[in-house]
């Protein structure tokens, strides 16, 4: 089947709900966009948003989508299907005026076949309703309207319809693999006919293999084609050598080619078990997981191929080599990153079966669409190598149930029946799962710990929820992960899984191997500053197979769960102006943060030290705290005003032993590395120059790391990171002073101008900021930390011209990148 993009001109419009007829009479406020087009980032953030601090302010809308195009005469003897990948809202497609389908949920991709609705020969206009103004529904931000690509498919002949080719590897060593390739390919034609059907497998692109069938087909029917190709000296799928072959089915009808249909795929097998753990073609790999929402920041909900690429790469530069999508099936352009980047992917179905926990949220339809959910996952999964788990659920209100357990088992056995070559999983929590057993719990809880009064969170179920967690950190969250009805409540959920996954029940991952030695334990999501205890366990015991840390790269929506409070806040309080959560390793526009270099340096991956400072403006203050955050440092030794006052110092290393230098003074050696929680602090009376730590194993040196004050801004700074862009381009921007080095102290005042000529337009600028009240379509931005981040849109894509970004500053500090393709 081939493809086409359908994202060019569209007319968008924001529906008055008051007065919908307003756009019969002309008083309508069209415009023309190219697809993906994310309403939800450009509506005005509003305090009073029913949502609240769980969509980051952003309200939602009603919102419609129109296209005109042409149907070829072509088309009557062929299939055509419109593919969406995401429109979050309640959609409602019409063609020519007829309503052809509806989706409500948003994170689903579905189609439509245009062919009982459309007119050959002339245009033809599609419209789509888009309504997503009941908040709150999703617990975090997530966009509204046709926020992913739209494709039109077209299938003549004999074809192979979209998502029915999967390729599965049956064995797997150094000498041979065996690749099954299994296809449905359909018959147009309204009679018998035989086909030729030839199957390629293609590795850098030249032909490794190639196997023909014949294929008799009757009138308008499909066949299936099933064919084992043995591949010599294979080139193996994993994280650190992620091999891709395409698979090129071509069909033929005499000599007459009808399709040419072409998959990417990996040839790599899994297995799991509690003595070697999780292992890709036969090598244990431990999961170094982050869990991640689906914006793209300073974008919002736009998926684009180069922003998902560039979200994958910063995270596998991170250490990370699993990706947990959370709470929804990922997006087929992230999946292409990760399968060719190595990084493996637990896919998850949904954050919520029959029981809601918004007001708005997919329960009063889970029970009737789970299924189809499961197969378009499952079709859309099939062939990607990084996938490798599929989550049920996440946090599933009556997982601790009958009926949940029943309804658990049906999900997990539906996957199977689908795919048998991955593993299920569900994310328990036990706060979720214990239901009228949590009143008994939480009584022994208080009898023991007695009763902490903070984090009385408000601001919405999910807010409350959260801040109820942040109390079940440390003794207390030990305490209630083994308690008895806690392991009553898990106990029939988590048995009718592949892998047990646990949310915040560390504590339990040694009792759940006495109670089921035959079975492997997941982290499915954890606090990210307990790190090094629970790198500890995976690396320890070889059934519990890995850690999906909450969460390794920032978002939007359920804001302020990171955000350090010094003026008596309370975090889940919903708090105008928060947008971001802002406890991710990775900040919203790429820049990783102290807690990042701390977990690479738990997981071995580094020898280099790290200095990490709390900000001294906050000194001797005490702020907020929940169980999700660090500390709050940076790595930076500028601190004018501050001279003579004490700084503390952290130098994060995996050797034994670290000295740390001040303008060439030794402050004297510290003992690091696991014995002393990889961390050595100082006490370090500031004064301007050089601060560096070397580190040392045996009492040789391993590494070191250095700290210079910046002096006054003179430069401004852009470069792209982005690659291969056919949409978008990405362009960090930064100031910094004559010698190379970023003064955050200045910049968090400095305003930076973007401006965008030839064929490109600005898509979005901004920074990490998690306050800030600036949009991200403004052609200003408030630089933090010394940094920002511009997108760059091509006007059109089919053009070669490039787009030329110029920045300044207010006193003329100026710099242009040119855009190229």
């Amino acid at each position: 089947m081939q493809c086409q993009k359908f994202n060019d001109r569209w007319t968008f419009e924001k529906v008055d709900q008051d007065d919908r007829l307003k756009a019969f009479y002309g008083d309508d406020n069209k415009i023309i966009v190219t697809l993906p087009y994310d309403a939800m980032i450009r509506e005005k953030r509003d305090k009073e948003c029913p949502a609240g601090a769980q969509s980051g302010f952003y309200p939602g809308g009603v919102y419609t989508y129109e296209k005109s195009f042409l149907a070829p005469e072509e088309w009557k003897n062929q299939d055509v299907v419109l593919e969406f990948e995401g429109i979050y809202g309640t959609a409602r497609v019409w063609i020519n005026g007829a309503l052809a389908t509806v989706n409500r949920n948003g994170y689903m991709g579905f189609s439509v076949d245009l062919k009982p609705w459309i007119c050959y020969g002339q245009e033809n206009l599609i419209k789509i309703d888009v309504d997503n103004s009941n908040q709150p529904n999703s617990r975090w931000y997530t966009g509204s309207g046709i926020y992913r690509d739209v494709n039109l498919w077209t299938g003549k002949g004999v074809y192979i319809p979209h998502d029915e080719m999967k390729i599965t590897t049956l064995s797997v060593n150094d000498d041979v693999a065996v690749v099954e390739v299994c296809a449905n390919v359909k018959n147009t034609k309204e009679c018998s006919i035989e086909a030729k059907c030839y199957v390629e497998l293609i590795f850098e692109g030249k032909t490794v293999v190639t196997e023909k069938q014949n294929i008799v087909f009757y009138s308008e029917r499909k066949e299936t084609v099933r064919v084992q190709i043995p591949v010599k000296c294979p080139k193996k799928w994993s994280t650190d050598h992620p091999n891709l072959y395409q698979c090129c089915v071509k069909t033929y009808i005499g000599d007459e080619i009808c399709d040419e249909y072409t998959v990417d795929f990996g040839i790599r097998t899994l297995t799991l078990d509690p003595v070697n753990g999780f292992q890709i073609n036969g090598e244990t790999v431990n999961l170094r997981g982050t869990c991640i929402h689906h914006d793209n920041g300073v974008i919002g909900a736009e998926t684009f191929p180069e922003a998902e690429w560039y979200r994958c790469k910063r995270l596998k530069e991170a250490g990370f080599n699993a990706i947990r999508s959370s709470h929804h099936p990922m997006s087929r352009a992230m999946l292409d990153a990760c399968d060719h980047l190595g990084m493996l992917v637990m896919d998850e179905l949904t954050d919520m079966w029959n029981r809601g926990k918004n007001t708005y949220d997919f329960s009063d339809i889970f029970k009737e669409e789970a299924p189809k959910w499961i197969h378009h996952m499952v079709d859309k999964d099939y062939n990607h190598p990084s996938v490798v788990i599929y989550s049920v659920g996440n946090e599933i209100q009556e997982a601790g149930t009958k009926q949940g357990s029943w309804i658990n088992r049906s999900l997990c056995n539906r996957f199977h029946e689908l795919d048998a070559t991955r593993f299920t999983t569900n994310a328990l929590n036990g706060l979720n799962c214990a239901g009228k057993r949590l009143k008994i719990i939480m009584k022994e809880v208080i009898e023991k710990f007695g009763m902490d009064t903070q984090g009385n969170g408000s601001g919405g179920g999910s807010n409350a929820l959260n801040s109820f967690m942040s109390l079940m950190s440390g003794e207390k969250g030990e305490f209630f992960a083994k308690h008895p009805l806690v392991t009553e409540a898990l106990e029939e959920c988590a048995q009718s899984c592949d892998i047990t996954g646990l949310n915040y029940l560390s504590g339990r991952y040694e009792l759940e191997h006495e109670l089921h030695p035959g079975k492997t334990v997941l982290g499915t999501e954890t606090y990210p500053a307990d790190i090094e205890n629970l790198w500890e366990k995976v690396t320890k015991y070889p059934h519990v197979i890995g850690d999906f840390t909450w969460t390794g790269y920032d978002y939007i929506g359920e804001a302020g769960v990171g955000i350090f409070h010094y003026d008596g806040k309370e975090n889940f309080t919903s708090i105008y102006p928060e947008r971001l959560g802002y406890i991710g390793d990775i900040d919203l526009i790429g820049n990783r943060r102290p807690i990042s270099y701390f977990r690479e340096i738990v997981y071995g991956l580094t020898n280099q030290p790290y200095i990490a400072v709390e900000r001294m403006e906050h000194r001797g203050q005490t702020a907020s705290k929940t169980a999700w955050m660090f500390k709050d440092n940076i790595s930076s030794w500028t601190w004018k005003g501050h001279e003579g006052e004490k700084a503390s110092v952290d130098v994060y290393s995996s050797g034994d032993e670290v000295e740390l230098f001040l303008n060439g003074k030794s402050l004297g050696r510290k003992p690091a590395g696991k014995k002393s929680h990889y961390t050595a602090t100082y006490e370090v009376a500031y004064e301007s120059g050089t601060l560096k730590a070397i580190a040392y194993e045996s009492g040789k040196e391993i590494g070191k790391y250095e700290l210079v004050t910046a002096d006054s801004v003179k430069r401004l700074k852009a470069c792209r990171v982005t690659e291969n862009e056919r949409d978008v381009a990405y362009v960090k921007v930064w100031l910094e002073d004559e010698h190379g080095v970023c003064n955050p102290q200045e910049t968090q005042r400095r305003i930076i101008h973007a401006k965008v000529t030839g064929n490109g337009v600005l898509e979005g600028f901004g920074t990490a900021n998690p306050s800030s009240e600036e949009d991200y379509f403004s052609d200003t931005v408030t630089t933090f930390e010394g940094s920002a981040l511009a997108v760059v849109r091509w006007k059109d894509s089919n053009l070669k011209e490039s787009a030329v970004l110029r920045l300044w500053t207010d006193d003329d500090v100026e710099v242009c990148i040119d855009i190229g393709r």
